[in-house]
């Protein structure tokens, strides 16, 4: 029932501005109040607003491909004041994916946070999805999830509380697998849904995988495909096909935890995730970091499937050319690569694999126990060569 006071008092205050209170940008009376006699200022809302959507026609860019640039980023931070506390284990200056504060010398604590905007139009599945990319960066750490603040931007004037209710539940469960408990969070309202968490967990100071820590003689193990960036972008588009949709969202709501466990566990101490600046930008400050150069096989990078078909038929997100911009200082590309292999390695993930630097004597075990998780497509991908102020061949 419509509060035709209030109304009056909240529309009369616009109109004498000669501005939406609520909007500044709208003029009063707005266009919706026009068309449908409904007034957002008041606490109106519409009696249809839309609950059954498809998530991906509501944003410009898909999942982590909403990243600001590797370039950008970089540009955006640059100046800013360095951390020279002691018990800071691992800061920003290293562009890894957690901070690591010391707690004891057994115990520290690993802090991350991420959030994106839908890249599958199920509000509970784009949930499971942005928590397991949440909980990536601690797992990609060595580390182990605790909490988790969810922090939400959502249109609720013109979408109902119900898709957000579905995001929020996807990524309580899928945290709870994870042994993570929700303890709180945040929301504003916005034109554009995002969705993520920041995420703290626990790690041995002692056995922290970080990605200044390649050495050479390391091969590179991956282990999930890549390609969720270009097969999401064709759904977006309506170009993909079902079985490609299924096989990447099901590796997106996968967790990292086994791979991340069977790290620790083997005293393995480089590694990153593999998520928004693909699979040679996460490679390319891996490299820079450690002071290496790599080579990576292309065909042996993992793909799911018709990934290369869309490639080769322009379906190519603008968030690839972003990260090649960046990334392709760092790379080589040797006579006879496949330029539809070498797109596909600047492919924004999310929530991808890890990427894991390991003696190459141990390279074996190493997929052995990964594979013996169900982890079928972990693969060697590369090898780290020499020294240097970190570059990528792609052979």
């Amino acid at each position: 029932m419509i509060d035709y006071k209030k109304r009056k008092r909240i529309m009369g205050r616009s109109l004498k501005l000669g501005h939406c209170v609520c909007n500044p940008k709208e003029a009063c009376p707005c266009d919706l109040f026009k068309q449908k006699n409904v007034c957002l200022c008041a606490g109106e809302r519409e009696a249809d607003a839309a609950e059954d959507v498809p998530l991906t026609k509501l944003v410009e860019n898909a999942g982590c491909a909403s990243k600001i640039s590797q370039g950008d980023l970089k540009l955006a931070l640059s100046g800013l004041p360095r951390v020279f506390d002691p018990r800071v284990l691992v800061s920003a200056d290293t562009c890894d994916d957690a901070g690591v504060y010391s707690l004891s010398k057994t115990k520290a604590l690993v802090q991350s946070v991420d959030i994106f905007t839908p890249l599958v139009d199920d509000p509970y599945v784009f949930g499971q999805i942005a928590a397991a990319n949440s909980a990536s960066d601690i797992y990609a750490m060595g580390g182990t999830p605790l909490t988790a603040l969810s922090i939400v931007s959502f249109p609720i004037e013109k979408l109902s509380p119900r898709i957000m209710n579905k995001m929020l539940q996807g990524g309580i469960d899928k945290l709870r697998e994870a042994g993570t408990v929700v303890i709180g969070g945040h929301s504003i309202k916005d034109s554009e849904i995002k969705f993520g968490f920041a995420v703290t967990g626990l790690i041995n100071p002692r056995r922290i995988i970080a990605n200044d820590k390649a050495r050479r003689g390391d091969v590179l193990v991956l282990t999930k495909p890549i390609g969720t960036g270009v097969i999401t972008f064709a759904a977006q588009i309506g170009r993909a096909s079902e079985r490609a949709v299924g096989a990447a969202t099901r590796s997106m709501v996968e967790l990292n935890r086994s791979a991340s466990e069977i790290a620790v566990a083997m005293g393995l101490r480089a590694g990153t995730d593999v998520t928004g600046f693909g699979l040679l930008g996460h490679l390319s400050e891996m490299a820079k970091q450690s002071g290496v150069t790599v080579e990576v096989e292309a065909a042996a990078v993992p793909l799911f499937d018709e990934t290369l078909d869309y490639i080769r038929h322009d379906i190519v997100s603008g968030a690839v050319e972003r990260n090649r911009e960046y990334s392709s200082q760092f790379v080589t590309v040797r006579e006879g690569v496949d330029p539809a292999l070498e797109t596909v390695l600047y492919d924004p993930q999310t929530s991808g694999g890890l990427l894991l630097a390991v003696p190459a004597k141990r390279a074996g075990l190493l997929l052995r126990k990964l594979r013996a998780k169900g982890l079928r497509s972990a693969a060697v991908i590369g090898r780290v060569t020499a020294k240097s102020e970190g570059k990528i061949i792609i052979r």
